[in-house]
């Protein structure tokens, strides 16, 4: 018997460490209402880019995900590229910056800013 399988797609997830640096940047801001947009671009050394940005507002077609105290939120065009990845932030020596740990990638720079799939 052959059929359709059914494929439900893993979300996008946030680590504890960006989950509590959003938390963070609300308060400073004092802004409540501040989520962490998301979004893939054409670009890069690898082909796509990722994009940070905090934004108020959000569109009827995004995708918003809630973790607790801090939000995400991604623009349909981008949510397909960023299907099943961790957005990570990190702080060290090259200073400090929000990831995205994709595993659909399958070429990525040095940088890790850009990718491939």
């Amino acid at each position: 018997m052959s059929g359709a399988e059914s494929f439900v797609p893993t979300p996008l997830l946030l680590s504890d460490s960006a989950r509590k640096r959003i938390e963070a940047l609300k308060a400073e801001e004092n802004n409540a209402s501040l989520k962490l947009r998301v979004y893939v671009t054409g670009g890069g050394c690898s082909g796509f880019q990722y994009g940070f940005d905090f934004a108020d507002s959000v569109a009827e077609d995004d995708t918003v995900i809630e973790f607790g105290g801090a939000t995400l939120v991604v623009d349909p065009l981008s949510y397909q590229y960023l299907v099943g990845s961790t957005v990570d932030f990190e702080e060290g020596l090259a200073g400090a910056r929000f990831r995205v740990q994709n595993p659909n990638a399958t070429t990525t720079c040095g940088c890790g800013a850009s990718f491939m799939v």
